[in-house]
């Protein structure tokens, strides 16, 4: 409750300062790099190779990966590849399931960094190391992922 005094006058300048002094600070932050404490440590490789997936929209009834003991089951793999900053495949938007368990693995020719908005989520990416970050998909939305660095968009998550 706002009690006032008799004659008093309410001003909403303090409050509106704050709320630009805010958005302000939200703005600039923009992505962190290595002082982000999302970021994961390398990774290491993949005991089994995965089959690459397509950057085109996938439905989410597509098979499920088989999981070795190694590595648990995930709904879906997503697997880039960045070569004289080139993105294999080619940068497009990728469909998951609102819920779905996913596991992004980037290998770059040159030292990185992964992140993936929304999420704030990332992993370091060494010259020829796997890197991967993964995660359930409980934002719904479209995501951009790319690397910090070089500042290529790998894809577009977009989790419905």
């Amino acid at each position: 409750m706002f009690v006032r005094a008799l004659g008093a006058r309410r001003t909403a300048i303090p409050t509106t300062l704050l709320v630009t002094g805010l958005l302000g600070a939200l703005l600039t932050a923009g992505c962190g790099h290595d002082d982000d404490p999302s970021v994961a440590t390398p990774s290491t490789p993949p005991t089994s190779a995965a089959a690459p997936t397509s950057a085109a929209p996938a439905s989410a009834d597509s098979p499920t990966p088989a999981a070795t003991a190694s590595t648990p089951a995930v709904d879906r793999e997503i697997t880039v590849t960045i070569a004289k900053r080139r993105v294999n495949p080619p940068t497009g938007r990728v469909t998951v399931a609102k819920g779905q368990l996913v596991r992004i693995t980037v290998t770059s020719d040159v030292a990185d960094e992964l992140h993936v908005h929304g999420y704030d989520l990332g992993a370091r990416l060494p010259a020829g190391t796997p890197g991967s970050v993964q995660f359930r998909a409980e934002k719904t939305g479209l995501f951009e992922v790319e690397t910090h660095e070089t500042e290529l968009v790998l894809f577009q998550l977009v989790v419905r």
